[in-house]
């Protein structure tokens, strides 16, 4: 049994939804957490107003801090509300508005942060994973490249190589600490290539999580995404990690076993999406420690339930290492 004279640091490293769903569990365990948040993203309004203004694109910024706030208020409704009205208004996100506003008015978009977790009460620190201006690129397994994460997605062929542009593009300084100082890091759930692999690619974080004496965890996504992940088993995925970045860098891979119903697999089959095969033999040649859990949430999709996985993660992080 491992004991904390204080709470656990936790770092998580994502974007999308996947990363503010673990967060929403996580915080009932712990106010010392940092998220590391994907700041690709070119579609929407976070690439809208990338494109018009050249900010970061604030949308998965926006999502942590919203997951991350102590109580579920006014302002967080606020936050989240999306106009459907008006020719320059239409689809852009309240939230998305206020953190380029308050980038505008501090000088930098780390104090814009800081200054909205003051106003949403946040329980941990939210962290770009690079302050730099950075696309997607995708060799195709058809040798052609594409460019940026939207047309990734919409290509319509599996992709063999990630990378980014520029392809050495700096941390905040503040990641680094947080991945030296954690107990846990916990990369994933996620879009395998637009929300988790963009972040290891940054200078240093690799390393980082490499000689940090915390655990570390993947969360295995519950379903296949179409056009990124299709057909792939949860070992599949740890593979194409290890192919960017060159190295195994997790102690623990934690995969659902929960029972989908048939009307959600009836659904996710019109995505052409279908659960993720566990492949534990597989994993466990990989030198990890397969953790099988009923993850599944009890809505009407198959995501990850805050409450489930926070639960595993830190039963395992109070049991100790393997």
């Amino acid at each position: 049994m491992t004991y904390f004279l204080t709470e656990p640091k936790v770092v998580v490293i994502g974007g999308g939804t996947g990363l503010s769903v673990l967060l929403k569990g996580l915080k009932q365990y712990t106010s010392q957490l940092t998220a590391v948040v994907t700041v690709s993203d070119d579609g929407g309004s976070s690439g809208r107003l990338r494109a018009e203004l050249g900010v970061l694109p604030p949308g998965d910024v926006r999502n942590c801090l919203v997951a991350l706030a102590e109580t579920e208020t006014l302002m967080d409704k606020i936050f989240q509300h999306r106009f459907s009205q008006g020719n320059s208004l239409q689809g852009h996100n309240l939230g998305n508005l206020l953190l380029v506003a308050m980038s505008e008015i501090t000088g930098d978009f780390v104090s814009a942060i800081k200054e909205v977790s003051k106003v949403l009460k946040v329980r941990g620190n939210v962290i770009p994973a690079t302050l730099e201006q950075v696309a997607l690129g995708a060799v195709m397994r058809d040798g052609v490249t594409v460019f940026g994460e939207t047309s990734i997605r919409e290509y319509g062929d599996s992709i063999d190589r990630l990378y980014l542009v520029p392809e050495s593009c700096a941390p905040v300084p503040a990641t680094l600490e947080a991945l030296m100082e954690a107990d846990a890091i916990i990369v994933g759930p996620g879009s395998l290539y637009t929300s988790i692999i963009p972040n290891l690619l940054v200078d240093g974080v690799v390393d980082a999580i490499r000689r940090s004496p915390a655990l570390t965890f993947y969360v295995c996504n519950i379903m296949t995404e179409n056009g990124e992940t299709d057909n792939f088993s949860a070992a599949d995925h740890l593979k194409v990690i290890m192919k960017h970045i060159g190295q195994q860098i997790f102690d623990y891979v934690v995969v659902n076993n929960g029972f989908i119903d048939q009307e959600r697999l009836d659904r996710y089959l019109e995505e052409k999406a279908v659960p993720v095969e566990a492949s534990v033999a597989e994993l466990q040649e990989l030198d990890l420690e397969v953790i099988e859990a009923d993850l599944v949430s009890d809505t009407e999709v198959a995501w990850h339930d805050p409450h489930k996985l926070a639960r595993v993660i830190f039963d395992t992080l109070y049991r100790g290492k393997p």
